[in-house]
């Protein structure tokens, strides 16, 4: 078994360990499902309101949006924060330090962010599906949508997230990511039709890949008749697929490059000196 294969071998066994320390841990298992609850009982309780024009509840309507948002967050803001704490805390060096480590330390974040973003769908889908009338997989081309939808999403915004995390060198530059990300949510009708938007708005918004994983989650999720309240009135596939998969090529193509330059610049003295500048911000 040549290198290349060794790393990558070692990268998907410390994907799970992380995995597995995850679901073992309190405060993880609390911090991955807190939200996700609230957002269900937010919703929960907007399930008599429908949106004007349809029969289809708002929260029925939120549910697949919140989905999408979700796997998009595991896939910016996740990677991104586990690269800059774990570099500020030298994970990273010691990393780069153990021949090809680089290559699995980077598969091991994948198979980490791939399982992060499939947990954080199940916790927020089982349980809708029971709470939520019109929310439900209606067949097997339903699951398929589901399934590659989840798929092409991830591969859209792990290298992205990776990009952010390798640009910044201080875990405290995460709020400058969280704020643009909560931004795009806000105009990325996750909780309620985009066409209500200005038409800016609007074009601001499909640029992005949080409004096509919700898109792409309401054609798994809702009726056929929910198509009616969005952009030309149909899940537009073509688009979906063509917006995610130019922001995938984007990701796959910078964060290589952003990561070995990371890499490179990564020594004992640089570690050292952030270390330095973090206790005098604590004095």
């Amino acid at each position: 078994m040549n290198a290349s294969a060794v790393a990558i071998r070692s990268g998907i066994y410390r994907g799970f360990a992380e995995i597995r320390h995850l679901l073992t841990s309190g405060p993880d298992l609390f911090n991955m499902v807190f939200f996700p609850t609230i957002t269900l009982v937010v919703m929960f309780f907007l399930r008599d309101s429908t949106i004007p024009g349809t029969d289809i509840s708002i929260g029925s309507a939120a549910m697949p949006g919140i989905l999408g948002m979700q796997v998009a967050f595991t896939g910016f803001l996740g990677v991104a924060a586990e690269l800059v704490v774990e570099r500020e805390d030298g994970t990273l060096l010691r990393a780069k330090a153990v021949p090809n480590g680089m290559l699995g330390y980077l598969i091991g974040k994948i198979v980490n962010a791939t399982i992060n973003g499939v947990i954080a769908v199940l916790i927020v889908l089982i349980p809708g599906l029971f709470l939520f009338e019109g929310f439900s997989i209606d067949g097997v081309s339903a699951w398929l949508t589901l399934a590659w939808v989840l798929a092409l999403g991830l591969i859209a915004t792990i290298p992205i997230g990776a990009v952010l995390g390798s640009l910044s060198d201080n875990p405290r530059n995460l709020g400058l990511i969280m704020l643009p990300l909560m931004g795009l949510t806000a105009i990325s009708g996750i909780f309620y039709p985009m066409t209500a938007l200005a038409d800016w708005l609007q074009f601001i918004g499909q640029c992005f890949p949080i409004y096509w994983l919700g898109l792409g989650m309401r054609s798994a999720l809702l009726p056929d008749s929910a198509a009616a309240v969005e952009i030309d009135g149909s899940w537009r596939y073509a688009e979906m697929i063509g917006v995610l998969g130019i922001w995938a090529i984007i990701g796959l193509v910078l964060a290589p490059i952003l990561l070995r330059r990371m890499a490179r610049r990564e020594s004992g003295s640089s570690m050292a000196a952030r270390r330095d500048r973090a206790m005098q911000r604590v004095q």
